[in-house]
């Protein structure tokens, strides 16, 4: 996956009632190192990643650049949101021969349950249909994540397809943007 390419980068922080969105920076590491070699994090996404190979690797801001917010709330990092251009096997994709803005997002175990990802991913949607109107978003995770699942379809994410990778059923679904389903 890649970036979203010429998009007027970083924007504007975006307010939420609770939270803040905006891009990442140098106080942000250890948190990204936390997210990243976070077993339940990771629980869906593969496995956590080494805390020694991410203290190594890391660079001093990560996760900077296009797409990427930190979610901040009382100005503390509790997770990302980020859109990537999916452009993997056509068997993933919701529409064939074209690469898809597809959102993910972290949050670290602590801010689960109280409607933070639901708040951001609404708010960085908001701003995706206003940088790109008209162009969709899909999400994929796997079906055995209720989570995800139960976030997707409260963000108005459609089933597109079910299909097997990683050893596991994924889920792919679509969301239209305003000015596409308008």
């Amino acid at each position: 996956m890649t970036g979203l390419g010429p998009l007027a980068w970083p924007p504007a922080p975006i307010r939420t009632e609770r939270l803040v969105l905006r891009e990442s920076e140098a106080r942000d590491r250890a948190t990204f190192i936390e997210l990243l070699a976070s077993p339940e994090v990771h629980t869906y996404l593969g496995g956590p990643r080494s805390r020694d190979a991410l203290e190594d690797t890391l660079p001093t801001v990560p996760g900077a650049r296009p797409g990427l917010f930190v979610v901040e709330l009382d100005a503390a990092m509790i997770g990302t949101i980020q859109f990537n251009r999916r452009d993997a096997e056509p068997g993933s994709r919701a529409r064939p021969g074209v690469g898809e803005a597809e959102l993910g997002y972290l949050f670290l175990p602590r801010a689960w349950g109280r409607g933070y990802a639901a708040e951001a991913c609404a708010a960085a949607l908001g701003w995706f249909a206003e940088v790109l109107p008209g162009e969709p978003v899909v999400l994929c995770t796997q079906t055995a994540n209720d989570r995800s699942m139960r976030l997707a379809a409260k963000l108005g994410f459609a089933e597109v397809r079910r299909f097997q990778e990683w050893g596991a059923e994924q889920w792919l679904g679509v969301r239209s943007s305003p000015a596409q389903s308008g």
